[in-house]
């Protein structure tokens, strides 16, 4: 449901900067296939994983649909070739399919408040359009992280209950000044496609999307229903992997709940970036860069992330629920997709895996070197702002020449200058600036957030 943080188009026109990066020469295709278990292998070794299941496909050159590991640590089950995985918050674009495929039916204006679809949703004064659900800058309190859910999360209770537990908690901010991941605001966009729609979720997708694409072994997950294939998830314990924690999924619905196969989500990003899914209109609002109130452009459309792996531009999503890891990557520069899901919670990141796999296919990725600024020293200091969940907090030291980067609770990282007061940690960019009073202030784009953070004493 929740995309983890990295440290951080056919209208290809992906409006994400040309990165400076130079690369060396990828693999010959014919040693492709062999690579890639390899790849897989050296992240399941050590018990760190339990299963994995890639799919890879280059323009219409399937490379790679492969399942590694075990479904069934208990009964040592072999992960089977179409093994189902709960997909957690790469869920996320299909619920912005949705809302799209509602807007050109004409059912509402994306710029509509939401209180047009749901009367009684309690705004506190503020104008919340559907638009700002879909790029996360909404400001509402994001329900996975208040204190109350956990308690909540294995208990079948009505949607309602979990609407009471955010709709009345303080914005985090005002709508549109920041970008904060929220998965309030996608379960909110899952209510409105079913006021708007007259169907479920569950069906709505199903019909709408997965039928039409061809996706047979897709679903809505329930903790409940047996369904063919599926794996069992796990999570790193003290000593190794145990058994996922409960979640009814009544909670993660339309941020979440979705369950599909590597070959699945596949056939699904080759679909949506066809244009076999969306209007041509529909799909560039997608994929374009949404922005704050004051024109700041995002790394984020609709439910899809807009960035790089190493350097390759990338629309992609991730996804984290209890027991499960997910990510579902297109690269629109050489046509090709990577999915990787794993059924484990930790600490092997999908994201990694796709990375790897990445440098395989397109070739390894070095960053040109920019000389940096003469007086990074000034840019020193602790700085702070609106975060998910909590403030987000940072620390820039200069060491040698270096800049130093510690994000939350990540170890110090040296940062690369990319130019224009901007730095890079991995694939978060850093902008230091100043605010209108003259403040010091440190801009943080991971792709999936985005706050503006000002130096405290």
């Amino acid at each position: 449901m929740t995309k983890l943080p990295s440290l951080l188009c056919a209208a290809t026109t992906l409006l994400v900067a040309a990165s400076p990066y130079v690369s060396a020469q990828p693999r010959p295709r014919g040693a492709l296939p062999d690579a890639i278990d390899s790849i897989a292998q050296s992240y399941l070794k050590d018990g760190r994983a339990a299963g994995m299941s890639i799919a890879v496909v280059k323009g219409t050159d399937t490379i790679a649909l492969k399942a590694y590991g075990l479904a069934d640590l208990e009964w040592s089950v072999p992960t089977p070739p179409r093994a189902v995985y709960e997909i957690g918050s790469v869920t996320k674009q299909f619920t912005a399919a949705a809302i799209l495929m509602l807007r050109d039916e004409k059912k509402f204006s994306l710029d509509d408040d939401i209180t047009t679809i749901l009367p009684k949703y309690p705004t506190q004064g503020h104008r919340v359009t559907i638009r700002r659900l879909l790029d996360h800058t909404s400001g509402i309190k994001g329900y996975t992280e208040l204190r109350g859910f956990g308690a909540m999360a294995s208990r079948d209770l009505p949607k309602d209950s979990l609407l009471a537990l955010f709709e009345n908690e303080k914005f985090d901010f005002l709508p549109g000044d920041a970008q904060v991941y929220n998965n309030s605001a996608y379960f909110l966009l899952g209510l409105i496609v079913e006021k708007a729609s007259g169907m479920s979720y569950a069906d709505f997708v199903q019909k709408r999307i997965f039928d039409k694409v061809g996706m047979s072994d897709s679903r809505y997950c329930s903790e409940r229903t047996l369904t063919p294939h599926k794996t069992h998830g796990y999570e790193m314990g003290p000593t190794g992997l145990v058994n996922k924690g409960y979640i009814v999924h009544t909670y993660p619905y339309s941020a979440g709940s979705l369950c599909s196969t590597a070959g699945d989500l596949a056939a699904w990003v080759r679909a949506l970036h066809a244009g076999r899914v969306l209007s041509p209109v529909s799909y560039r609002e997608m994929i374009s860069p949404a922005s704050l109130s004051d024109g700041t452009k995002l790394r984020y459309g609709m439910g899809l992330a807009l960035h790089t792996f190493g350097g390759h531009r990338t629309i992609e999503h991730g996804g984290a629920i209890p027991g499960y890891l997910s990510e579902a990557a297109y690269f629109p520069d050489q046509d090709a997709i990577i999915v990787v899901l794993i059924n484990t919670a930790g600490p092997v990141a999908p994201a990694a895996v796709t990375q790897s796999i990445a440098d395989l296919l397109f070739g390894t990725i070095t960053p040109t070197a920019l000389a940096p600024p003469t007086n990074i020293a000034a840019l020193a200091g602790r700085y702070t702002g609106v975060g998910r969940g909590a403030p987000m907090k940072v620390v820039v030291t200069a060491d040698s020449g270096k800049l130093m980067v510690t994000l939350a609770r990540l170890p110090a990282a040296a940062a690369r200058y990319v130019g224009n007061d901007t730095w890079e940690v991995s694939d978060t960019r850093l902008t230091f600036g100043k605010n209108t009073a003259g403040a010091p202030t440190l801009r943080v784009d991971s792709s999936y957030g985005y706050s503006v953070l000002t130096r405290v004493p």
